[in-house]
């Protein structure tokens, strides 16, 4: 159990009412002090069931990954500065990650050796088919690029995370879409920041359908947003340097 520093997590939501409560019910008791469902405008019960079981909810009908992800980011920064939290950590509400493993993502942060962790499920274990084949393509493809132009090694893209808040905020981050979890780990690069991967396991989704994987049009659009992701923050390095 840990006190300091003070950990909130963020998870952002759509359509998850079945799956959201095992995510809720498994985050490891002590460790955090409150949980923030970023709810992406559900046309379900998914905030309902979020306050009923003691998360804050904040709105963002405007539909995309990211979008969820920063209303719950500006929530955070309308506290109070000294209620502010010390990490951030980011877990999907669809129980594919394992919530129990938050003690293992945090970590290196508490012990002062890391800005930023990645849990990665390439070094950890996936579930038999819950990656397409697209999907794995991408996924070894975007860490390859990243190494390539940034000098950075990572093993995966995925969105159990935790990040320093001071680290987070001074990143900026933008992307309100597909591009949110790579643009976290390209900034953090080119910030200098200290990222590490820690294993994790990764399931089939508890309930409904993923919004990526589940369609051919989800699939191709994420992987573009990836891609296009990477090259515009190497351009916009190559273009501060020039600056220079």
């Amino acid at each position: 159990m840990r006190t300091d520093p003070v950990i909130d997590v963020l998870i952002p939501a759509w359509n998850e009412e079945e799956s959201l409560p095992l995510v809720l019910r498994s985050i490891p008791a002590g460790w955090v002090r409150q949980v923030v469902v970023c709810d992406n405008g559900s046309m379900d019960r998914t905030a309902v069931v979020a306050e009923q079981l003691g998360a804050v909810v904040v709105t963002e009908r405007q539909r995309g990954y990211g979008a969820a992800c920063l209303a719950g980011i500006q929530y955070l920064q309308m506290l109070p500065k000294e209620e502010q939290p010390g990490l951030v950590v980011f877990m999907d509400g669809d129980y594919s990650d394992y919530p129990e493993e938050l003690p293992l993502i945090v970590g290196p942060i508490v012990q002062g050796e890391a800005d930023m962790v990645i849990g990665s499920r390439m070094a950890g274990g996936l579930e038999k088919g819950v990656m397409t084949v697209p999907q794995q393509f991408g996924n070894w493809l975007a860490p390859v690029l990243i190494k390539w132009l940034f000098g950075y090694t990572f093993t995966d893209l995925g969105p159990f995370r935790a990040i320093r808040w001071d680290a987070l905020i001074a990143l900026e981050m933008q992307d309100r879409n597909f591009g949110w979890t790579v643009e976290m780990q390209v900034k953090a690069a080119r910030k200098g920041l200290r990222s590490v991967e820690i294993p994790v396991r990764y399931r089939k989704r508890a309930a409904g359908k993923s919004k990526v994987s589940g369609t051919i049009k989800g699939t191709i659009k994420a992987g573009w947003k990836i891609m296009y992701t990477i090259f515009r923050e190497k351009w916009r390095a190559s273009w501060n340097r020039g600056e220079q």
